[in-house]
């Protein structure tokens, strides 16, 4: 390593990625961008800290690898099996159709059309390591465009023997054309390889590793497996990707599967941060000097032409409005496949070396805007779809006439409206968050669109005859905001709220509002339950401390809510509170001892006030 000390290399990328990727957070510019700027800062185009990125590439690529094989995990077979027609159908439009839009834009500007292919090709591939990774970071795996997302990344992986066979056959090396068949024949064999060999001896090999009782070993048994099948599709010119995704699904439906998972999710996000780093190093910043324009009409052509034929795919698709830009942009950008088909591209002579410098530029830097366009999507376009998506206001224009007004219908909401539905009552229930009503209306739920802090919305949405509101929103101003208006225009109706904490509870008290439940207190009272009962404690006797302490809470919280704004005060009755409360369940344990089983437990009247 650089000045004769092999710490230098992992010092200069930790102290790197520990300075930028906060400060990029910070920004709301994404960790992804972060670690890209903190390797074009350490690279040789600028401060020279680090050398050879290209090895450092190569290395930190099993980051890729790594992330690729916990996707697998999470998808059976059967469910990727179901995906078969996105995979093969949107993804090869994807990537053919990219292709062609790429290919049609070169040719138009005069360029041969062999290199011209190659280059279209390598473009035309998007970036497994940064959609995933911002599909993992917005928790957008399981939505449509993630779905859809997924299928064009693994099918571009599928497509990575043919592309690469393809780009010394344009540069019309014979011998690649004559040992097609043969590579295509060796590829085949290792998919079967790691198919049967997955079905046959991953399960028993891995109940004899896990049987040792060793954790370490079973870490490393994983990181073996990884790197095996990895190895393997490497060997026969395949993805390393594809491998251990076809890994991660044959152990998806295993008793192993969360083990793999825990042991392995350390190491992937360190090395993707590696691998992010790694690009951000191999940046030529001689090319944006000396060629800007070029690289500036590259990158254009990649994000334009992509992008709009991916924006009408999506409309095909039918995703939803608000999924699109998400979709479009996390697969208009380049990817790292790209840089593999180029330098290929430059052994074989097809493409020049200042025209392969070129192009790795565009598609690093098409990589550093995705964060960025993400950003300006959030800010400014997805509130404009999200409006144009919303039911419109005239869905509620007529008076309802329902007796309970449901405000906010998320988790909270959804088990009270359930319950209540349930029973035979019905009820108005308001949404503010659009995407959140077209999924809770394909599920069949008549759920209106609007913002219940609108006096106006209220009085449509019945406030004025109805007799409950229930104030289910998570937003604690917006509750508030709420609660203020039904008090004030609406005295007849009783508002029973959800408080998010002690401090909730206190304003919404201060509003007159008494009938509030804490969000996490009871489901927190079962924890606490359970607990007793693990240590030995009888389930009734269990139960009856638990409810004693309920009791107990509530009528201290009452106590000390007019006083909640007198710090001193509110400390000093905490304390006498919670001293009271030992004594008691001291005394109800000394009670319990004395007493049998069978005349221990809540009396009649109590059974149906406990937890």
């Amino acid at each position: 390593m650089e000045h004769g000390n092999w710490l230098h290399t992992p010092l200069v990328f930790m102290a790197a990625a520990v300075l930028a990727v906060p400060l990029a957070r910070w920004l709301r510019l994404g960790s992804i961008l972060g670690y890209l700027a903190a390797g074009v800062l350490i690279g040789p185009g600028a401060l020279g800290l680090v050398s050879a990125p290209a090895t450092i590439l190569e290395v930190a690529e099993f980051g890729v690898v790594l992330m690729m094989f916990l996707v697998g995990l999470e998808l059976e077979p059967r469910r990727l099996w179901a995906m078969r027609h996105p995979i093969f159908g949107w993804g090869s439009l994807q990537l053919l159709g990219c292709t062609a839009v790429l290919l049609g834009l070169a040719l138009f500007f005069g360029l041969p059309w062999r290199p011209a292919l190659a280059a279209s090709l390598g473009l035309a591939m998007s970036s497994t390591a940064v959609a995933l990774a911002v599909l993992a970071e917005r928790n957008l795996g399981q939505t449509s465009a993630g779905q859809s997302v997924l299928s064009v990344a693994l099918l571009q992986d599928i497509a990575a023997i043919p592309v690469l066979a393809l780009v010394p056959i344009l540069a019309l090396a014979g011998p690649a054309e004559s040992t097609g068949g043969w590579h295509a024949l060796k590829a085949l064999g290792a998919v079967l390889t790691i198919v049967l060999g997955g079905r046959l001896l991953l399960r028993p090999l891995l109940r004899w590793i896990a049987a040792s009782d060793t954790p370490e070993i079973f870490t490393a048994a994983a990181l073996l497996l990884v790197l095996a099948t990895a190895a393997l599709m490497q060997a026969v010119g395949l993805s390393m990707a594809l491998g251990a995704f076809l890994a991660g699904v044959l152990l998806a439906e295993s008793e192993y599967r969360r083990e793999l998972e825990t042991d392995i999710e350390p190491f992937k996000g360190l090395l993707l941060g590696l691998f992010f780093i790694a690009v951000g190093m191999g940046l030529d910043l001689r090319v944006l000097r000396e060629q800007p324009a070029l690289v500036a009409g590259l990158l254009a052509a990649l994000l334009l032409g992509k992008g709009l034929l991916l924006s009408a795919m999506a409309r095909l698709m039918r995703l939803p409005m608000v999924e699109r830009p998400v979709f479009v942009i996390l697969l208009a950008q380049g990817g790292e496949f790209g840089f593999v088909v180029f330098q290929l591209g430059q052994q074989s002579g097809l493409l020049s070396a200042s025209q392969g410098s070129a192009l790795v530029a565009a598609v690093a830097l098409s990589l550093a805007c995705t964060p960025a366009l993400l950003l300006i999507s959030d800010r400014w376009l997805l509130p404009r779809l999200a409006a144009k998506g919303r039911p419109p206001l005239e869905t509620i224009k007529e008076q309802q006439q329902a007796p309970i007004i449901i405000a906010g219908f998320g988790r909270y909401g959804q088990i009270v409206g359930r319950m209540l539905y349930a029973n035979g009552y019905t009820a108005t229930v308001l949404e503010h968050d659009a995407e959140a009503v077209e999924g809770l209306r394909k599920f069949g739920w008549r759920v209106f669109y609007g913002d219940a802090s609108r006096l106006d919305l209220l009085r449509t949405a019945g406030a004025a005859s109805a007799r409950v509101l229930v104030l289910a929103v998570d937003d604690v101003a917006q509750s508030l905001a709420i609660a203020e208006l039904a008090r004030t225009h609406f005295p007849q109706l009783q508002v029973v709220a959800r408080a998010r904490n002690v401090r909730h509870y206190y304003k919404l008290r201060d509003l007159g509002v008494t009938l509030i439940e804490r969000e996490t207190f009871d489901a927190a009272l079962m924890s606490a339950r359970s607990v007793l009962e693990l240590l030995g404690l009888q389930p009734h006797a269990a139960r009856k401390l638990a409810w004693r302490f309920r009791r107990h809470n509530l009528e201290q919280l009452a106590l000390m809510a007019p006083h909640h704004k007198d710090e001193a005060t509110l400390v000093a009755m905490a304390k006498q509170g919670r001293q009271q409360l030992e004594e008691m369940l001291a005394q109800e344990r000394a009670a319990a001892a004395r007493h049998p089983p069978q005349a221990w437990g809540p009396p009649a009247a109590e059974h149906d006030q406990g937890v």
